[in-house]
């Protein structure tokens, strides 16, 4: 499995799966659920509002699977991750970790080739940058994900300062 740190446009990517940094409503909103939604048009805001009504708000580090509909992918994963200063430093780390796990299960799962991630948490949320990518490279370190379907994990960062962090992070 490579891991692709790159910068760009999330909805631009052509990838079997695209993870949305959702809200528990997963009403789109600012940032990338904003964008996602916006992209993917008004079809995925249908399915998300269908999700919620039989399955209620999305909780924290769970994921909503629908389809991508407009993006280049088959499908959206949605997860909610932790607003930082309402959680201890190791509940948000575990929250936070939860997220890229369970995306990545279920991508296995689908058996997906390509999932693309944005940086969870880290814009309104306030998740500390460094932090974040160090527990998205532990997440991926410490699973055992390379005997998957998954051959390729992209983590798309918006600014050329997360990029510089997560390249720092990653070592690369």
């Amino acid at each position: 499995m490579t891991i692709n740190i790159v910068q760009g446009d999330i909805t631009e990517m052509s990838v079997d799966v695209i993870v949305n940094a959702a809200n528990p409503s997963l009403l789109g909103g600012g940032g990338v659920d904003g964008a996602i939604h916006r992209a993917a048009g008004p079809w995925l805001l249908k399915e998300c509002k269908q999700w919620v009504a039989d399955n209620g708000e999305l909780p924290t580090g769970d994921v909503a699977i629908t389809p991508a509909f407009a993006l280049r992918a088959q499908y959206v994963f949605h997860t909610v991750g932790p607003i930082y200063w309402q959680h201890s430093e190791k509940e948000a780390a575990t929250l936070l970790r939860r997220c890229y796990d369970a995306c990545l299960g279920s991508a296995i799962v689908l058996e997906a080739k390509t999932i693309a991630f944005p940086s969870i948490s880290t814009g309104v949320y306030g998740y500390p940058i460094e932090k974040a990518a160090k527990e998205v490279r532990d997440v991926i370190d410490t699973q055992k994900y390379g005997d998957s379907s998954l051959e390729e994990v992209y983590l798309v960062l918006f600014s050329k300062s997360d990029l510089d962090v997560y390249n720092k992070v990653f070592g690369k």
